[in-house]
């Protein structure tokens, strides 16, 4: 268990051995959060794993560890790994050192072997008891089939099924109660009958407790490879790492080992191959693969000076790579990071059903104990349900002794009755839609992002780099009279020469374009919402919006800077010393698919709203060529969090869409804060939701993500609420067999992680129309 420290605290994720049912989790979950010292715990059946924070300065991760295996459970991997008696024979192989196979396969292989064990005693049985439960054919004679019914039902339910009776063992030993303790007296029950028949006039259902355990193995392994697959996401992104690099040592190259690469070694990638880690192209031109980052299939051409994510494919051309982020920096490791978390988190709907499933098991045992009784007080008032049912359920035999019936209604609602369904409704359709997910470039941080995006009311986007492409060119520059365009060009951009602002940068970039000279400043000072200050040549010279220049009172053209802003252009104001030297008019491109996003947006019922420091003229003109509903211009950095706060007040839900760095405090405030961008510097770390590709159509997948998954998390929950309020009086009634109710047990929990795969197959990533620029 390797923490992550994040301020005063640790966070640490690890794998939870014997939990069977969604009471288990709770029961791990809620002895975790009484520790002193842990601030938060989250434990998911889904998953296995445990997601603890936790207070370095009062609790060590040993003393963790020990609470979950006094608890009754196992903690696996790294030094603290621990295993409690009687886990050992369910996972034998699971604390060997370096693992021989993927732990969903070793489960698979497990449960498996297990299902095929039980069955081997229990065909034969099967095959016997089949004529007789629905055609009343008894062969062999009842004293043989009885004593042949003990001796293979033994096998199963004692040695089989041995790991369910040990974990029923474990919950009562610990003054809890799971699944296991549910079907551990179902069987039991229904095995003692056997035993007692020879003595007293009762049913021999020793048969049934060996069916009962092999239609719950055969459940089991259906379940565990239903899951397998719901985490599918997770080993494709680990199977992406390259396991080796080229890196060049002098003038000769050579093959190394992933782990050895450093940063700054320069590593050749030639045609087909992986790039081995995140880094920057030195030499070569080629066109990347890059569709296990973002989900893209269009090869991105890098050229020398271009970012390259680590584990994507180099398509022609040999190309030299610097390396700049190895281990577990780089952005695939971030990416499986951030899935894995998002994996352990909790959607706010699951609070209900984590509530019922922690009063779920005690409540059956108390609906089993009273049918009993019901049956045994009551006895001719519920065979005349008996007598009803029996003349259409050949299993139904209204004539037997009435303490048979009352054992063969309340093993039935023991095995029926199924929080497993419950527990596993919500986390398997967010494993599958958090893989989906990283795997289309959208990164989510937690299954409470997942259902707000379905519930939001209004949008905010800032405007550059996420309207616009953030690459601003200069359009016009215009000298006052008297001033040559290059004495304005080198006060300009030997000024800006400091700034990181992408407006600077153009300014720059002109300036080198038109080999105008550029110094640099004596002292520089940003300005923040409204430009920069410079000492140029002893001189003071601003470059600014028209806000900077009526704060100071100087110069300024104002004709020149209406006509510009109503073309959506930024124009900057120029002093040098005081005096008027122009103006340089910037224009940042729109993305090609950003009027295509907002006309999707409000198709859906989304109202839109654009965010900018900008004056409100080029605001509005940027607004109308895209189609967004309402600008918030001339907002400085520190007032978005306001607007955002305001909004909320006046709308509901709000989700604001910034680059992740410069906006993160409006991104905080947002009910759902989406970080778009790309390259490797993504802030994956800043922001609910990350978009890997810059597109703002991404937005609009990102919500289609979300209504997906959180359908299927209500279809699953509502399947499994119906499932349990039908079956449990049905069996109570005394109209089930056990048998079958075994089996419809089995099948709502794999319908359940069935139907969580089936969102695997809904289309997500939406058909865009638009051609060209709005």
């Amino acid at each position: 268990m390797a923490p992550q420290k994040h301020n005063l605290s640790a966070k640490s994720t690890f794998k939870i051995e014997g939990m069977t049912c969604a009471a288990c989790a709770r029961h791990v979950e809620n002895s975790l959060k009484k520790i002193p010292g842990v601030i938060s715990a989250s434990v998911n059946i889904a998953t296995e794993k445990a997601s603890v924070e936790w207070d370095p300065a009062r609790i060590k991760p040993r003393e963790i560890v020990q609470v979950v295996v006094d608890a009754g459970y196992g903690v696996m991997g790294g030094e603290t790994a621990v295993v409690p008696e009687g886990l050992e024979s369910e996972d034998e192989d699971s604390l060997e050192g370096p693992k021989r196979e993927d732990d969903d396969d070793r489960r698979v292989r497990l449960s498996a072997k297990r299902m095929v064990s039980a069955w081997i005693f229990t065909a034969p049985l099967v095959i016997l008891m089949v004529p007789h439960m629905f055609f009343g054919i008894m062969w062999p004679p009842s004293h043989v089939f009885n004593v042949l019914q003990v001796i293979l039902a033994a096998p199963v339910v004692f040695y089989v099924g041995r790991p369910t009776l040990m974990g029923a063992a474990r919950a009562v030993r610990h003054g809890t109660t799971n699944m296991d303790v549910l079907i551990a007296l179902g069987t039991l029950s229904a095995f003692i009958t056997g035993l007692a028949g020879f003595i007293w006039p009762v049913e021999n259902y020793a048969g049934v407790a060996a069916m009962i355990t092999a239609f719950h193995l055969t459940g089991r392994h259906i379940e565990t490879k239903a899951k397998g697959r719901a985490s599918q996401a997770i080993k494709r992104l680990l199977s992406l790492e390259a396991e080796t690099a080229v890196i060049l040592e002098g003038n000769q190259e050579k093959e190394v080992p992933l782990e050895k690469v450093k940063v700054g070694d320069i590593m050749v990638v030639r045609p087909g191959g992986k790039i081995p880690t995140d880094g920057m192209v030195v030499e070569g031109e080629t066109a990347v693969d890059e569709s296990m980052a973002t989900g893209e299939s269009m090869p991105v051409l890098k050229v020398p000076g271009s970012e390259v994510i680590g584990s994507t494919i180099n398509q022609y051309g040999v190309i030299k790579v610097k390396a700049t982020r190895i281990g577990s920096d780089t952005f695939l490791a971030r990416v499986i990071k951030l899935v894995e978390e998002a994996q352990g988190t909790k959607v706010p709907i699951q609070e209900f059903a984590d509530r019922v499933t922690s009063y779920f098991v005690p409540v059956v045992l108390a609906l089993a104990l009273g049918t009993f009784l019901v049956w045994l007080l009551a006895p001719e008032t519920m065979r005349s349900i008996a007598r009803w049912g029996h003349t259409f359920l050949p299993w139904v035999k209204p004539d037997l002794s009435t303490v048979t019936l009352a054992v063969f209604a309340s093993v039935s609602v023991l095995v029926i009755a199924c929080p497993c369904a419950l527990g596993l409704a919500t986390p398997t359709a967010l494993m599958v839609g958090s893989g989906m997910g990283a795997e289309n470039g959208i990164l989510i941080r937690s299954g409470e992002a997942i259902q707000t995006l379905r519930d939001l009311d209004v949008i905010v986007f800032d405007k550059t780099g996420t309207i616009t492409k953030g690459k601003p060119e200069v359009t016009d520059v215009i000298p006052a009279p008297g001033v040559s365009t290059e004495d304005l060009l080198f006060a300009a951009a030997s000024a800006e020469k400091g700034s990181e602002h992408p407006i600077g940068r153009a300014i720059v970039r002109e300036a080198e374009h038109r080999n105008v000279r550029v110094q640099d400043a004596e002292s520089f000072e940003a300005l923040a919402g409204r430009g920069v200050k410079a000492m140029i040549q002893g001189r003071e010279v601003l470059v600014g919006s028209q806000r900077l220049f009526e704060e100071r009172g100087l110069e300024m053209d104002r004709d020149l800077l209406s006509r510009a802003e109503e073309e959506g252009k930024t124009v900057m104001m120029v002093s040098s010393g005081g005096t008027f030297m122009g103006v340089i008019a910037v224009a940042d491109p729109i993305k090609e698919d950003s009027a295509w996003a907002i006309r999707e947006l409000k198709r859906m019922g989304i109202k839109t709203v654009m965010i900018t420091g900008d004056n409100k003229k080029t605001a509005e003109a940027i607004a109308r060529k895209v189609g967004i509903d309402r600008v918030l211009a001339e907002v400085l950095p520190e007032g978005k969090v306001d607007e955002i706060r305001r909004l909320q007040e006046e709308e509901g839900m709000v989700a604001m869409v910034g680059d992740g760095i410069n906006d993160a405090p409006a991104l905080t405030q947002a009910n759902v804060g989406i970080a778009i961008g790309t390259g490797t510097d993504i802030a994956i770390e800043s922001s609910d939701v990350t978009l890997v590709r810059g597109s703002l159509s991404e937005v609009v997948t990102a919500l289609n993500l979300s209504k997906a998954t959180f359908a299927k998390i209500r279809q699953n929950l509502f399947w499994a609420f119906f499932y349990n309020l039908i079956a449990i009086p049905v069996a109570m009634a005394g109209l089930l067999h056990p048998v079958i109710a075994e089996i419809a047990m089995a099948i709502s929990s794999v319908t359940v992680v069935t139907n969580a795969n089936l969102l695997r197959h809904r289309r997500i990533r939406p058909d865009l129309k638009w051609v060209g620029s709005p």
